[in-house]
């Protein structure tokens, strides 16, 4: 079984997505449901998790009602106001629906301290109460503050996604390395092999390139808490979605049968509830 634990989905709007750049213009379309089941069919992917690509309720809302008609979404990571002083009730209202697995917000591009504010952290306080978890988006940079960020809240389960966006295209390795070492050191952390290819060059990344990058994480993280995911449509600008799970599938291949099973969908299925 393979379980893709982060894959997006949009109609496309050029105002919306503005950060759909002209290089990446082959992903300047709709990609819906349909599209992605013909991906993972022909690879062999048994399920996804949906992830939100606008910061809106209603965004949240439409992954939800998709999850519910498409039986290969096994779960959702939506988006709520976590610093809103109505938190507690919104998040009480769609922590109901049984899709609703995780939240997240566009860290990355907020400034460094609001991960730290007081009332983005009571929203955070308020997950593990619901069974939520929440993901982690940010850049390198913001690794010794993501960490401080963690360290409020021990029994809160966070995922990292595309394991905090390495500078790969210049192949720079510290102090992304030594932050990964130390955030990893918290147990209640997680990390997904995702979106590697779109930080190196599009159009002239290698697999040696990634490599460091690969080591690093399964060596902080080990094959307990690491997940695939693809990033699909986004890795289409770099990748197909077959090969870039081919990479992973070749990078962990001197793993045992059981920590191949773990990276490729028993880790997503025991953090998310896929059940």
């Amino acid at each position: 079984m393979i379980i893709d634990a982060h894959h997006h989905f949009w109609k496309y709007d050029p105002v919306v997505y503005d950060w759909i750049t002209e290089d990446m213009g082959c992903i300047r379309k709709d990609f819906l449901p349909a599209d992605l089941f013909k991906e993972i069919n022909s690879a062999g992917v048994d399920g996804v998790i949906s992830v939100q690509a606008r910061q809106s309720i209603t965004e949240t809302e439409w992954l939800l009602d998709l999850a519910g008609k498409y039986d290969f979404i096994r779960g959702v990571t939506g988006w709520l106001p976590l610093a809103d002083e109505r938190v507690e009730v919104l998040i009480g209202k769609y922590a109901g629906n049984r899709y609703l697995k995780a939240l997240r917000h566009v860290l990355q591009a907020e400034d460094d301290e609001f991960m730290l504010r007081g009332s983005f952290n009571h929203g955070i306080s308020l997950l593990a109460g619901y069974g939520l978890i929440y993901e982690i988006l940010v850049y390198e940079r913001q690794l010794k503050t993501v960490i401080r960020f963690v360290d409020k809240h021990p029994d809160q389960v966070f995922v990292l996604d595309h394991i905090a966006k390495p500078r790969i295209r210049e192949n720079i390795l510290s102090p992304w390395k030594e932050n990964i070492f130390m955030l990893a050191e918290r147990p209640n952390i997680y990390c997904k092999l995702s979106g590697l290819v779109t930080e190196a060059s599009f159009d002239s990344w290698t697999e040696e390139q990634l490599r460091p990058y690969m080591d690093t994480v399964l060596e902080a993280f080990g094959p307990n808490r690491l997940m695939f995911g693809s990033d699909w449509p986004v890795c289409l600008v770099a990748c197909a979605y077959d090969k870039w799970l081919g990479l992973v599938k070749g990078f962990i291949s001197n793993l045992s049968d059981d920590e191949q099973k773990n990276i490729l969908s028993a880790n997503a299925i025991r953090v998310y509830k896929l059940y």
